[in-house]
Parts: C-alpha cells; structure tokens; sequence
C-alpha cells in the first residue's frame, strides 16, 4: 500500500489521528515508521470487521511497534 492508498484506505478521526500523532512525538518514531503504524492498525481494523480505525486499534498498532523497536536495540 502506498502513500496515496494509505490516505484513501485508511482515515482517521481527530482523535485517532492525535494518538497517533502523540506517539510519533513521543516515540520519536520516523515517517516511515508512521505509515506502517496505520499499515497495521487498518490490518486490525480488518480483523475487527470495522470499516474505520477506532482510536483502541491505533494504540494497539503502536504497542506492536513500540514491541518491534525493543527487540532490535
């Protein structure tokens, strides 16, 4: 999925987008790593059978993320 499939496929709510926003801020978290966030949060969406990302799934999104980080340091 690219950029442009990502911001069609994938909206986020204010407040989705502000947890994930915050956790960019905090986590220092790249760009890249920014999309694949969403990447997995719509992944989980999917499984949910939810057709927009609830702000629960996003944060789970970036435990796996902030999980990824912690075993490669």
């Amino acid at each position: 999925m690219r950029s442009k499939d990502i911001q069609r496929f994938c909206p986020l709510s204010n407040e989705t987008q502000d947890i994930l926003k915050m956790a960019i801020n905090e986590l220092n978290f790249s760009a890249r790593a920014y999309d694949r966030i969403i990447k997995v949060a719509r992944t989980i969406a999917d499984l949910d059978n939810q057709e927009h990302i609830q702000p629960h799934q996003m944060s789970e999104a970036i435990q796996y993320r902030t999980l990824d980080r912690q075993l490669w340091v």
